[in-house]
């Protein structure tokens, strides 16, 4: 069993846990369930876009901790600080060291900038769950699902006026997007090796319909690969790791984007 067949088992049991403890009709309620999301698809397309997605994230199965000592209110005020287009904030806990309430924090520091709740979504109730507590998009993962199952769960986030990510490590799970998919991003690392590789995104690039807004993930540390990605069609840079390895991750994101 892989690292991603791990993380998926353990997703079973926590949300049919987590059903048990909050159902849709109690998240349905919750004050965030009802706020206009905020879109990152159109943040990617305004003409002075950085284009960068900073992520909250404190550890990681290949990494280990990367950075335990930083407050999430203060690290995302200063990302959006510095100019990015979004968030991302991870929710997993047993594997990222994230959580729901990271989440709400994130939302309720940051009013007005789009979140992505970024954890490993395989049923609807997570994606009831990410509006009630805060975000503005969710991810789903084309390695993890099937071409159907995608496809639910994409229409149910469009249905609650969320935007969809659909990753992608290669050209077979192009297969799963959808039309109900807003952005593509193509992962850089492998979610069976961990393994990173830049070229990942160019090779998929021109395979990618202009229908989505593309984006790379993983790897991403300096302007130079940005501006490469860029002349090859993404509008969006996924970066956690870069920027939470730091002292101060919001300064380490200004740098970057001052240099963009």
């Amino acid at each position: 069993m892989n690292i991603l067949d791990k993380i998926i088992a353990t997703k079973r049991i926590e949300v049919a846990a987590q059903k048990k403890v909050v159902d849709i009709l109690q998240l349905e309620k919750y004050p965030h369930f009802n706020r206009k999301c905020n879109s990152l698809k159109s943040n990617l397309l305004k003409e002075n876009s950085s284009g960068i997605i900073a992520e909250f994230k404190q550890k990681s199965p290949s990494k280990g901790d990367i950075n335990l000592n930083v407050k999430i209110e203060e690290v995302t005020k200063n990302y959006v600080d510095a100019g990015v287009s979004g968030l991302s904030v991870l929710t997993d806990s047993e594997y990222f060291g994230g959580s729901l309430s990271n989440l709400t924090k994130a939302r309720e520091t940051n009013p007005n900038i789009p979140i992505l709740r970024k954890d490993f979504m395989i049923d609807e109730y997570q994606i009831v769950e990410a509006k009630a507590f805060g975000a503005d998009l969710i991810l789903l993962i084309a390695a993890c699902l099937e071409k159907e199952q995608a496809k639910v769960l994409a229409r149910k986030a469009k249905q609650l006026g969320m935007d969809v990510l659909m990753e992608i490590h290669n050209k077979k799970e192009l297969e799963i997007v959808n039309n109900f998919v807003d952005i593509i991003g193509v992962n850089n690392r492998n979610l069976k090796t961990f393994e990173v590789d830049i070229e990942t995104s160019i090779n998929l690039s021109e395979l990618i319909s202009n229908q989505f807004i593309k984006i790379s993930e993983s790897g991403l540390s300096d302007a130079e690969t940005i501006r490469y990605l860029r002349k090859n069609g993404f509008k969006g840079f996924l970066i956690g790791e870069t920027f939470m390895k730091t002292d101060n991750p919001g300064e380490a994101c200004k740098q970057l984007i001052l240099k963009l």
